[in-house]
């Protein structure tokens, strides 16, 4: 029987046990981060994980994060106006941290599986190599959980993702806060938070390949 990753993550948030403790979050993008944070801030103290070494363009990176940092910012304003004014927003602040940005760790990584389509091995191997990263990098801040929002993507398989995770947790023996962020609604709501942000939304993944793919779509002829 299939697991219900987004039910499984509701059993979490209802203990109570769990308010106000340390979620390391990796983020692949602002738009992808909006819905989650929003979300999770609510219970968690987060730092937001930024380690995408997968984007294989300079420029294309450095928008990726400064739009990143920018959201964080204005989730955290919010909770600077409300406190101002007297109003109460139940959430934490979130913090960032940014991971290094090395392309060629990412083509090691999945060498010999360039030519897997886009969903494939490839996309797997380079899941596994920003959640290890980030479950690293979680033990070594003493995080309680830590996660990714990659799940939040229709084109992602979240089975897999929380797979990946569970394996990690075990290697480095912290948590794994399971999820399909896309369920409730939550893929939707990041677009809407993307509109309202004014964020700005790519249409491929990041590496070369899923570029390649998307400019090959683009280039077919429309059927009607």
């Amino acid at each position: 029987m299939a697991v219900n990753y987004s039910k499984e993550l509701d059993k979490i948030l209802s203990d109570s046990g769990n308010y106000g403790k340390h979620l390391f979050l990796h983020s692949c993008c602002a738009p992808c981060s909006s819905y989650v944070l929003e979300y999770l801030r609510s219970f968690f103290c987060i730092t937001v994980f930024y380690f995408n070494p997968n984007i294989t363009e300079d420029e294309e990176y450095f928008r990726r994060v400064e739009e990143q940092k920018r959201l964080i910012g204005e989730f955290n304003r919010q909770l600077s106006v409300r406190k101002d004014s007297g109003e109460s927003l139940n959430a934490f602040p979130i913090k960032i941290i940014e991971g290094d940005y090395r392309k060629e760790c990412f083509f090691e990584h999945i060498k010999g599986l360039e030519q897997c389509p886009e969903g494939g091995e490839r996309c797997f191997a380079c899941f596994e190599l920003r959640l290890r990263e980030t479950a690293l990098r979680a033990k070594e801040q003493k995080a309680d959980y830590f996660t990714t929002t990659l799940s939040i993507s229709p084109l992602k398989n979240a089975a897999k993702i929380n797979e990946i995770g569970q394996k990690l947790s075990g290697e480095y023996g912290i948590a794994f806060l399971p999820s399909d962020f896309k369920k409730k609604n939550g893929y939707k709501r990041s677009v809407e938070l993307s509109a309202e942000y004014g964020l700005y939304r790519q249409d491929y993944c990041g590496c070369i390949y899923s570029k390649l793919e998307r400019e090959a779509r683009k280039k077919q002829p429309c059927h009607s």
